[in-house]
């Protein structure tokens, strides 16, 4: 239908509530509040399809949320939210439960494999393998001594042609290797 809207996205905090309830024993939950708070990017997370964070503000408390993808979880079906959901509720689960600091660590591993042998509704993995878009390259690098390019979606300061300073400096960095980066017209 012309003009249709896609449906909005799903409320996180009542699957956050129930991924709680059946796998970590409501362990994440304190005085009826989430160790983490939960939100939907805002459209710039677009290379992960989520991510949990730990910070500490200037007054000392410390925070910790857990962000998920729009423009990667959007068009795909809900198992892919709940998926990507307890992937990183397993993480704020080992950092604010556990006391743990690893990324995909033993303690890691061992709830992911837990999750995923107690339901079949989903898969919980330590990588996703959703579509990713493919943002096309805007300048192309040329170095000015041998003439090798290679495309870039940004500009980088201070990259040098890696051959030509292995060839002619000894695999040091040298500003005579510089790559001077040129916009590429589509």
């Amino acid at each position: 239908m012309p003009g249709r809207r896609p449906l909005p996205l799903e409320p996180l905090l009542p699957l956050f509530h129930q991924l709680n309830r059946e796998h970590f024993e409501g362990s994440l939950v304190r005085h009826d509040r989430p160790l983490v708070a939960l939100r939907w990017s805002d459209g710039r997370l677009t290379r992960t399809a989520g991510l949990y964070r730990r910070w500490r503000s200037a007054e000392g408390p410390t925070h910790s949320e857990i962000l998920l993808s729009r423009p990667l979880l959007e068009p795909l079906p809900r198992v892919a939210t709940l998926s990507t959901l307890c992937h990183e509720m397993i993480h704020a689960w080992v950092d604010r439960v556990l006391e743990a600091r690893e990324a995909h660590g033993p303690r890691f591993l061992e709830r992911m494999a837990l999750i995923n042998a107690r339901q079949p509704g989903f898969e919980v993995s330590v990588r996703h393998r959703y579509p990713v878009p493919v943002r096309p390259a805007r300048w192309l690098a040329r170095c000015p001594r041998c003439g090798l390019s290679s495309p870039y979606r940004r500009r980088r300061q201070g990259l040098a042609c890696r051959p030509c300073c292995d060839q002619w400096h000894g695999g040091r960095w040298d500003a005579s290797c510089l790559l001077v980066f040129e916009p590429l017209t589509p």
